[in-house]
């Protein structure tokens, strides 16, 4: 099973040509994911460091810190932390707070974080100068993203997926990359175990009312079979998607590349 991950992130990477002297920030969440993605990325040759975002949720982020430090002293590669209290001002539980109560309309725990994290993610590894950000995402998660954006009325989102993001490309923007994008959530999980990386198994504690969590049960009833040949659909429609392709905005508040006048994270910071 450990060769056979292996294996397929090889394969993986090398369909994106992927130069190992390309400085690569592995977004570490201290989750097994990401935790795999930089143990494997390290062990096959390329050049990563770590980043984290300490999003100051009590105990649980406390664990994630010290798991994602251990990690990066056994792998003996540089470690960034974003503490968003000092950053931000607050923790992402106040933030998420303060966005809720002046939305009109109900938005997701998930969602507010998410928005966040990228936009923390792109600006920070900029300033870095990584040439990709490695993310930890895998066949379950890419599988669900597809069937959400189909049932939300959405399907053209899902243009912009795949091992590597398929955006414009643009100075402002950093590619994201994703390893275990053919891999199955419960072999990366054995591998982890296998290789007893520090790892917190504990699912995030504000994450109780996501539409992904709905479309993730109902996968949980899927075979394994059935979850791959749902991702070579996926790929089949993927190269169907037709999508104009514009050339990247820049937010008229932050300066980050945006959809539109306003990005994302600014939409959500003046609601």
């Amino acid at each position: 099973m450990n060769q056979n991950i292996e294996t397929k992130i090889k394969q993986t990477l090398s369909k994106i040509k992927l130069n190992k002297k390309n400085k690569i920030l592995v977004a570490l969440s201290g989750g097994k994911d990401s935790s795999v993605v930089a143990y494997v990325l390290k062990k096959l040759g390329y050049t990563i460091e770590g980043f984290h975002i300490d999003l100051k949720m009590g105990g649980y982020s406390e664990k994630c810190l010290n798991a994602v430090k251990k990690l990066c002293e056994e792998l003996d590669i540089k470690l960034h932390v974003y503490d968003i209290r000092k950053e931000m001002g607050n923790s992402m539980c106040n933030i998420r707070l303060s966005v809720q109560s002046q939305s009109k309309n109900k938005i997701k725990n998930c969602a507010i974080c998410g928005v966040i994290k990228k936009w923390i993610l792109n600006k920070e590894a900029r300033k870095l100068k990584a040439d990709y950000i490695a993310t930890g995402h895998h066949l379950d998660d890419e599988t669900q993203t597809f069937l959400l954006n189909i049932l939300k009325g959405s399907p053209e989102l899902n243009a912009n997926t795949g091992v590597i993001t398929k955006n414009v490309k643009d100075k402002m923007f950093i590619p994201r990359i994703k390893p275990l994008f053919f891999i199955l959530e419960k072999d990366i999980k054995e591998y982890s175990l296998k290789h007893k990386l520090p790892v917190v198994y504990e699912k995030c504690p504000c994450a109780i009312d996501s539409y992904r969590i709905q479309i993730r049960e109902f996968m949980g009833s899927l075979s394994d079979k059935q979850k791959e040949n749902l991702m070579k659909n996926e790929l089949k429609v993927l190269d169907r998607i037709k999508k104009e392709h514009k050339k990247i905005r820049y937010c008229e508040i932050c300066g980050e590349p945006a959809r539109g006048k306003v990005c994302r994270m600014c939409a959500l910071m003046r609601k």
